[in-house]
C-alpha cells in the first residue's frame, strides 16, 4: 500500500520513520528553500538527502536527493521512490542512491581540490606581476586575474587632452600563462617592449 503524503505533518513522520530505518543516527530537519513537502535527513556522518514530493498529484511519489556541500560544479544524483513504506524507502536509498551519493561527493572533493590548487598556484603568479607593476589593481574574475596598471601621461598642471599609459595582464587560471595588452603612447610603448625584449635575451 502506498503512503499519499498529502500535508507537511504526515511528510515530516514518515521522513522520522525513513530515518529511523536508515539506522545510521540518523536525524531529520527543515528542508528550507523548498516549496513542496519536503524533508532534510542527515545521518551521523554527516550525509544528507533531501526527501521531496515533486509532484502533489501523485502523492505517493518520491524524490531523493544526495545533498553535496557544493553543487555549484556537480549534479546531485537522486532517485524516484515510491512511498510504500519507510522500510521500502530507506532499503532504496542504501542500495540505489548512497553508492552515487559516495561517487559525487568524491568527484565534488576532487574538483574542489583542482580549484584550491588552482588559485594557489594563480596568486603566486599574480603577485609576482603586480609586484613589477606598483599601484596596479587586481581583479578577480572566473578562473582568472586581472592586473590593471595605468598612469596619466600628462604633466601635472598641465592642460590638453589626457594620454593615459596602461598594462593590462591577464594570469591564465593556474598561473600556466600570462598574457599583456599594452597601450599608450608610442615614446611609453616602445621602452617597455623594448626593455621587455632585452629582459627575454638575457634569459
Amino acid at each position: 500500500m502506498t503512503h499519499e503524503l498529502t500535508t507537511q505533518e504526515q511528510f515530516d513522520a514518515f521522513a522520522e520513520e525513513v530515518a529511523r530505518e536508515l539506522g545510521t543516527h540518523c536525524r531529520t530537519a527543515e528542508l528550507s528553500g523548498y516549496c513542496g513537502l519536503g524533508r532534510l535527513v542527515i545521518d551521523g556522518d554527516g550525509r544528507a538527502l533531501r526527501i521531496c514530493q515533486p509532484d502533489d498529484r501523485r502523492p505517493g511519489r518520491l524524490r531523493i536527493h544526495a545533498a553535496l556541500p557544493d553543487e555549484s560544479n556537480v549534479i546531485a544524483p537522486s532517485i524516484g521512490v515510491t512511498a510504500s513504506s519507510a522500510r521500502h524507502v530507506a532499503r532504496e536509498i542504501a542500495r540505489r542512491l548512497y553508492p552515487l551519493h559516495t561517487e559525487a561527493a568524491q568527484h565534488a572533493a576532487e574538483i574542489a581540490a583542482r580549484q584550491r590548487a588552482e588559485e594557489h598556484a594563480r596568486r603566486a603568479v599574480t603577485e609576482v606581476v603586480a609586484g613589477a607593476l606598483p599601484g596596479a589593481r587586481v581583479q578577480e574574475q572566473h578562473r582568472r586575474t586581472l592586473v590593471v596598471w595605468q598612469h596619466n601621461a600628462r604633466p601635472q598642471g598641465e592642460h590638453g587632452p589626457v594620454h593615459i599609459d596602461s598594462v593590462c595582464a591577464t594570469v591564465g587560471a593556474s598561473g600556466e600563462s600570462v598574457q599583456v595588452d599594452v597601450s599608450g603612447r608610442p615614446d611609453s610603448v616602445v621602452p617597455m617592449l623594448a626593455a621587455f625584449a632585452r629582459a627575454h635575451e638575457r634569459n
